[in-house]
């Protein structure tokens, strides 16, 4: 399940919740599970898997139900979207665009790629 050994356990379950999120797995107002359960699953401190949960508390993405536990709130498909929107176009995509230049793939080739990857294909030949 966690399987990302250069970022924290923590932001790994906070990005586990996002991707429940965006994949409508969990759906807004639904609960997420509790500290205690991310621990016995990945076999790690609830107090980790509370720092995963809290960050998306404090994100508004989250909300605590006292006694209860912690749900989705409302909207938090479309501020996960948002965030990771922000993120592709601050991180991946200059990475991509570096990388791409580095190995002198032209902005026609790079597109192609993109195009075929979508489609399913993948072309060898590069």
């Amino acid at each position: 399940m966690l399987i990302d050994e250069t970022k924290s356990i923590y932001l790994q379950i906070a990005e586990l919740i996002e991707n429940d999120i965006l994949s409508g797995t969990i759906e807004e107002d639904g609960q997420v599970p509790s500290t205690n359960q991310f621990a016995k699953v990945l076999q790690i401190n609830p107090a980790t898997a509370a720092k995963g949960i809290n960050l998306l508390v404090d994100e508004g993405i989250l909300f605590k139900k006292r006694g209860v536990g912690m749900f989705v709130s409302e909207g938090a498909k479309s501020m996960v979207l948002k965030k990771r929107r922000k993120q592709f176009a601050e991180i991946e995509l200059p990475r991509l665009f570096h990388e791409a230049q580095a190995v002198q793939i032209t902005k026609e080739e790079l597109i192609q790629m993109i195009m075929e990857l979508k489609e399913g294909r993948h072309n060898d030949n590069v």
